[in-house]
């Protein structure tokens, strides 16, 4: 699993937050785990800051709000000067998700939500993920040595790929871990005819993917929204599940489709779930979708990306050298259901290229 770590041996953490009492317990809860090792607690940000530099930590936390150097400050100097996986550690308001936004904009591998207060201790509940995404981003150190893409131009090719049987009029993209990094380079890529509409999940806490779609709107020619329930599915517009909310498609009419917001099924790992949407969008939409799996934790997705196939849809996988994580991609190649792997650069001209054949059908539905 750390096979991109430079040497052997534990995890080394350096934990940084201004409070003694979350030090304190985001060490234990590190430490609960043999793989890991917290090597210093930083109180505030310039501290924060000397011991990346002086200790060479494989994976940080950072709290947003800290003295003499907030977290954002932080992520500039540090992705700068010496990049690596930093974990932010992030309240869950309006003002703790546009900064964290901002963050993952600067580099930030992941985040995982502060749900404490003194007198709770519910903390302990985000263990398991702050563990599983320290060793995800030890693992991923090959990543950060590389700048982050930004948004690329298409480069002018034949409107129409006539190999495809059927034009994906529905993109259904899935992603985790370095997504919200991954669709600000993908979205704003595409032009503002698109001819397909695109359904996304992207793994993110309450209170995030608002924000998240709004800023993705800011930066993009197509429409970009948080998705509601029976939302039309149009080109040009991107809809985007609401977190704990799962997204899944239905027929509006013969010739457009609509998304519905569920809580079930609720025994899902993850809510909302790519495989979720997948399953449905394969089943609704059959070889009308276009499924597209970004870079991720885990294996969700793997199962609607073998439904999309098997119904006859493209489907897409980011490659490992541009994946923060190659979790979610990897599950499907390794099981051959992959028609096109390929860097995140590549992925916007390959949707525009594989659903443009449908732009005049669009227009008159």
């Amino acid at each position: 699993m750390n096979e991109n770590r430079d040497s052997a041996g534990p995890i080394r953490v350096l934990v940084a937050d201004d409070s003694a009492f979350m030090r304190t317990a985001i060490t234990r809860m590190i430490e609960s785990d043999s793989a890991l090792h917290v090597i210093g607690a930083a109180k505030n940000g310039r501290e924060a800051v000397e011991m990346i530099s002086r200790l060479d930590p494989d994976v940080v936390t950072l709290d947003l709000e800290m003295p003499l150097l907030d977290g954002l400050g932080v992520l500039r100097e540090v992705m700068t000067a010496n990049p690596r996986p930093i974990i932010m550690i992030s309240s869950l308001t309006q003002e703790g998700a546009e900064a964290t936004l901002t963050a993952f904009e600067l580099g930030a591998f992941d985040c995982v939500p502060k749900t404490l207060s003194y007198a709770t201790l519910d903390i302990l509940q985000i263990r398991d993920q702050l563990i599983a995404k320290i060793k995800a981003g030890a693992a991923s150190k090959a990543y950060y040595r590389r700048r982050p893409s930004k948004p690329i131009a298409l480069k002018p090719a034949p409107r129409a790929r006539p190999s495809l049987a059927h034009v994906p009029s529905v993109v259904a993209i899935g992603t985790s871990t370095g997504g919200p990094k991954a669709l600000q380079s993908l979205l704003p890529s595409l032009p503002a005819d698109l001819s397909a509409g695109i359904v996304i999940v992207q793994h993110m806490p309450q209170g995030f993917t608002g924000p998240f779609a709004a800023r993705l709107n800011d930066l993009s020619r197509i429409v970009v929204q948080e998705a509601k329930d029976g939302d039309a599915v149009k080109p040009g517009l991107a809809l985007i599940a609401p977190a704990t909310w799962h997204m899944t498609l239905f027929r509006r009419s013969a010739s457009q489709y609509g998304v519905h917001l569920s809580k079930t099924p609720s025994n899902t790992l993850h809510m909302p779930s790519v495989d979720v949407m997948m399953l449905s969008a394969a089943e609704v939409c059959g070889a009308n979708v276009m499924g597209v799996i970004l870079t991720g934790m885990g294996a969700d997705g793997a199962l609607g990306m073998k439904a999309v196939r098997e119904k006859g849809g493209r489907t897409i996988g980011q490659d490992e050298a541009t994946c923060a994580v190659y979790g979610m991609p990897r599950a499907c190649a390794e099981t051959g259901i992959l028609d096109r792997v390929l860097p995140l650069s590549e992925i916007p001209e390959e949707i525009v290229h594989s659903v443009s054949p449908a732009m005049e059908t669009a227009r008159h539905a």
